[in-house]
């Protein structure tokens, strides 16, 4: 009987991990389409992104009321009790990747029919893509207990920065250049913005694997680039 109740306590455990793959690979999908949508101009993909955001919204409830379940019917603890905890964390994460997705999504509607020059979304290309393969690797790592891919990926949300960073300055000279330019350049500097966050949200990911890992918290400052403050002060002062 007590292994019996073993088994079936591992298998909520490792139903909760799977419900978290399939949020994060919806999270993915969500993120790749939406960028598609911006870069194509297609509200229909758009509007897809935006209702696929639903069924992540479905999936964060369905883990939150699962690990809910497990506390109270099996009073976890140690590692079990990290595990359910992480898994609380994670998904909050993963819901506000969807939402930020689905954001870009909407830029993507706002600008459908509005012409733009085509380098300004290699910039973005760029971050999405590195946004994409650090919140593969992330939930590759939560999947295998890796925390030193987490901290791979931890340490690299600087450079999403730096990108941000660039994206920043290009659409302000665009800007600066032609006031014509200044709607279009709003939407694509929300949608960097965005991506730029995912990025925050994929090393608040990382932090929640080492600390499942490891049973503590990562303690140096998290590496950060993000200088577009500085940018607007030093303009503003030209």
């Amino acid at each position: 009987m007590k292994e019996h109740i073993v088994r079936s306590y591992e298998e909520e455990l490792a139903l909760l991990d799977r419900k978290i793959a399939q949020m994060g690979g919806l999270a993915e999908e969500a993120l790749g389409q939406a960028f598609d949508a911006l870069e194509k101009r297609d509200p229909r993909l758009a509007e897809a992104v935006i209702e696929s955001d639903k069924a992540i919204d479905r999936l964060q409830l369905e883990i939150e009321d699962q690990v809910v379940t497990i506390i109270a019917r099996r009073q976890p603890l140690a590692d079990d009790l990290r595990h359910v905890i992480a898994a609380l964390r994670i998904v909050s994460d993963l819901e506000r990747i969807g939402d930020l997705a689905k954001n870009t999504a909407k830029r993507a509607l706002a600008i459908s029919h509005e012409p733009y020059p085509r380098p300004l979304m290699s910039g973005l290309r760029s971050m999405v893509e590195r946004a994409l393969r650090q919140l593969k690797e992330v939930l590759d790592a939560y999947a295998e207990r890796n925390s030193e891919l987490a901290l791979s990926v931890w340490r690299e949300d600087e450079q999403i920065d730096a990108m941000y960073n660039s994206v920043f300055r290009e659409l302000l000279t665009y800007m600066m250049e032609d006031p014509r330019n200044i709607g279009i350049c709003t939407h694509l500097l929300f949608g960097a913005k965005n991506i730029e966050r995912i990025g925050d949200h994929t090393t608040n990911i990382a932090e929640v694997v080492h600390y499942l890992v490891h049973g503590r918290a990562i303690t140096d400052d998290r590496p950060k680039g993000d200088k577009t403050s500085s940018t607007l002060i030093s303009r503003d002062r030209d």
